[in-house]
């Protein structure tokens, strides 16, 4: 609901005796970090509150490199909103470690604050982590972009290690995840920091959980990914650049992949070529076919290299496909 001066209140859509509640189901504990959308982030919040979780739902917003606006915090006791803010640590990397360091819940989730959460979505994870004893969880995801929509659903046999370094799992999107925060601040570890603009954060996490153990899935599209209006890195190819090469040099898994490793050249390569760097995009894509003479990231940086095909305009066909780079 809306207060005073345009000020968003969530409130809880469950009535229910929150003492019973926290006895019988494990607290939940969601990061939302927000830059300057009001009115998304107000949508998303109103997802999490509307979950039918039987259970906590602490929601704890993380105003990055802004100040806090438009919602206000909450005592429900079912539904509690937290608000604080980055200060010497920016990004969305430290924003989501800030709200994890405040979070109490068992379980820790994320959700962006342009997405949106189906109401049964918590309520299905915490039931398949308790059942397989898993450490993480993912859902499916609906992509929406325009007056289209595709479904992505993660396999369970796409998130091992070897699957997630020769391809990146789409369908599994950080606002789908939901982990024991245990395991997020001990084995598994925090969102890394130091990777160029936060860009891949959510892939490398998830390769460090799969390395830990299975990741449990809900094959069930739990989660509405707004593509299209986020801020993403289409104009930051410099900082792909960087994260890629960050990445290749973290995780040795990938000199171990032709496969994968092809897939960050030809990836790299595309970047290349957005920037104007045409013989060094070729460069890039030929190491790619080398290692993996079918992959159409390469063959696609070829293309782009000779100027005749628009980075923009290739983006904006594989977003409407539910696909990025």
């Amino acid at each position: 609901m809306t207060g005073g001066a345009g000020v968003t209140v969530v409130e809880s859509a469950r009535p229910m005796d929150a003492a019973h509640a926290q006895a019988e189901r494990p607290a939940v504990s969601v990061v939302v970090a927000t830059r300057n959308r009001p009115h998304l982030l107000a949508v998303a919040i109103g997802s999490i509150a509307a979950q039918s979780y039987a259970g906590v739902i602490e929601t704890i917003v993380v105003f990055d490199q802004c100040e806090p606006s438009h919602i206000q915090e909450s005592d429900d006791p079912l539904r509690p909103v937290r608000i604080t803010r980055t200060t010497d640590r920016v990004g969305l990397a430290a924003a989501r470690n800030t709200g994890a360091d405040l979070a109490s819940g068992e379980f820790l989730a994320f959700l962006d604050d342009d997405d949106e959460w189906e109401p049964a979505k918590i309520e299905r994870q915490v039931s398949e982590l308790e059942r397989s004893g898993a450490d993480v969880c993912v859902t499916g995801i609906t992509i929406a972009r325009d007056d289209r929509r595709v479904v992505r659903l993660p396999k369970a046999a796409e998130l091992t290690v070897e699957s997630l370094v020769a391809r990146r799992v789409v369908a599994a999107h950080p606002s789908s995840v939901l982990v024991k925060r245990a395991s997020f601040l001990g084995p598994i570890g925090v969102v890394d920091e130091e990777i160029p603009g936060s860009y891949g954060e959510d892939y490398d996490w998830l390769l460090r959980a799969a390395k830990l153990g299975p990741i449990a899935v809900v094959e069930e599209p739990l989660v509405l990914v707004h593509w299209g209006k986020q801020s993403y890195f289409a104009d930051r190819w410099q900082t792909i650049i960087d994260a890629n090469d960050y990445l290749v040099a973290k995780h040795p898994e990938f000199a171990a992949s032709p496969v994968g490793l092809a897939r960050l050249h030809g990836r790299k390569a595309i970047a290349l070529a957005a920037l104007g760097k045409r013989r060094e995009a070729r460069v890039w894509a030929r190491k790619a076919l080398r290692l993996s003479p079918r992959d159409r990231r390469a063959y696609l940086a070829y293309v782009l290299s000779t100027g005749v095909v628009k980075v923009d305009f290739v983006m904006r066909l594989a977003n409407r496909a539910g696909r990025g780079l």
